[in-house]
């Protein structure tokens, strides 16, 4: 009996799709950077999240496009080669390379710095490997089971941000009323400027990395025509009504933007609206988010990897393989879990300097993609569609990219002039074109007697 190579299966469907994209935004992470941004904005947090999520959904509409087109793994770096040239295909990959690899590590990082703090016997490196060895093991077990755990960790996490929103909102009511509740307070303030709504929104705009992450999974949707582009833009739209709630009913809990620490804003305004408890299960809430979203940012690093290897951009034999039980990239799976234990020895700020450039230098791609398809297809293609809204996404997204302090663009850039001296590498200084990705949907295996 003989026996094809193992294949990625389709088993997710909307629901588990939009499910891991909101797992990988990490709803709670509103309140883990509320301090943050409320310093940015003065005061006015929904607002900025507003003006982020409509930033974003341009962007959200061109993946959208994408999917539809390339049903494949690859996300950004698929579509760059696809519709721009193989070797801005490959650098766009690279650059994603910071965004995928780093972010399960500030994941891992985030959530071991909430313990650390409050467990201050345990050694910081224990809960490192504790969230790497989890998430490792439920990844390599396959994509249903993470799907399953999945469910259980957003509940929770779901139930610890409303049970924060009803909190707050139930101190806002003691002290003024129901007319309290609502108000412009927390959208503008008198210290409100475009500017620093602006800023603020550069900022909030991080918290939306997640729904490009969930076309890596693309070949293990059914029919991912279809249910792509609806995830995408439902995990935009879930996630950022979630972010703008929270937030509102934060700001209107503490109106302004004092905090003795404005790290850890949320755990003084837990304690201020209902006491240590209140604390402590926002730091429950904290560490479910953090292990959910670090689930899914290492599977969506394993798949692109993955994607990478099958087209032999990176080494085939290392890279392009699945655990023939689990039909996982469980190498690649393993690896993101390694790098991930350089949490130890970084900081948040080093590493989310790597997330913003590359993350923001995939979403500009994937708009100009959109954009070149509507300029090369002989058919006729929505003009609104294909054009108008992706160059819209694109501009936005430069503007993010720029708007990135000059330790990111340092760090970003040097990653890019690594990536160059490789592609240099593999093409013999450019005499030949990229090795090229299969893009034919991989055969279901097949048994022979």
């Amino acid at each position: 009996m003989s026996e094809s190579a193992p294949t990625l299966q389709r088993t997710l469907r909307l629901r588990s799709v939009v499910l891991f994209g909101l797992a990988y935004m990490a709803p709670m992470i509103v309140l883990g950077t509320f301090g943050v941004v409320a310093e940015d904005t003065g005061g006015a947090v929904p607002t900025a999240y507003l003006l982020a999520m409509l930033a974003m959904l341009f962007t959200a509409h061109s993946y959208g496009r994408m999917a539809v087109a390339h049903p494949v793994a690859g996300s950004a770096y698929t579509y760059a080669r696809r519709n721009l040239d193989s070797r801005a295909g490959f650098l766009v990959g690279w650059a994603v390379l910071l965004d995928y690899f780093f972010l399960p590590m500030v994941i891992w990082l985030l959530g071991g710095t909430y313990l650390a703090e409050e467990f201050p016997g345990v050694p910081f490196g224990v809960w490192i490997a504790l969230f790497v060895l989890a998430t490792t093991a439920l990844n390599i077990l396959g994509i249903k089971v993470a799907d399953k755990a999945n469910y259980l960790l957003m509940a929770f996490q779901m139930l610890v941000l409303l049970v924060f929103v009803a909190l707050s909102l139930r101190h806002v009511f003691t002290a003024e009323g129901a007319a309290g509740l609502v108000s412009t307070g927390p959208f503008a303030n008198a210290t409100t400027t475009a500017g620093s709504i602006s800023a603020g929104a550069a900022v909030a705009a991080y918290s939306f990395l997640g729904f490009d992450a969930v076309t890596t999974l693309t070949e293990e949707t059914v029919d991912p025509k279809r249910t792509m582009p609806r995830a995408i833009l439902l995990i935009t739209l879930i996630g950022g009504g979630i972010f703008v709630l929270v937030a509102y009913a934060t700001q209107l809990a503490h109106p302004g933007a004092v905090f003795a620490d404005s790290d850890s804003a949320a755990f003084e305004i837990a304690r201020a609206v209902a006491g240590d408890l209140a604390a402590a299960m926002l730091l429950a809430g904290l560490v479910v988010a953090q292990f959910a979203s670090g689930l899914a940012a290492q599977a969506g690093a394993a798949r692109l990897l993955y994607a990478m290897g099958r087209d032999d951009v990176l080494p085939r034999r290392l890279f392009g393989r699945l655990h023939p039980k689990f039909r996982t990239p469980a190498v690649n799976i393993a690896l993101t879990g390694v790098i991930g234990l350089g949490a130890m020895l970084l900081d948040v700020s080093t590493s989310t300097s790597f997330i913003n450039f590359g993350a923001f230098v995939a979403f500009t791609s994937v708009n100009l993609s959109v954009l070149a398809m509507y300029l090369r297809r002989t058919e006729r293609l929505s003009f609104w569609s294909y054009a108008l809204v992706p160059g819209i996404g694109a501009l936005i997204d430069l503007w993010l990219l720029v708007s990135l302090d000059p330790a990111a663009l340092i760090l970003g850039g040097s990653w890019l002039v690594l990536g160059i001296a490789y592609l240099a590498y593999r093409t013999r200084l450019f005499r030949r074109p990229p090795p090229e990705m299969n893009l034919d949907e991989q055969p279901e295996p097949a048994t022979t007697a």
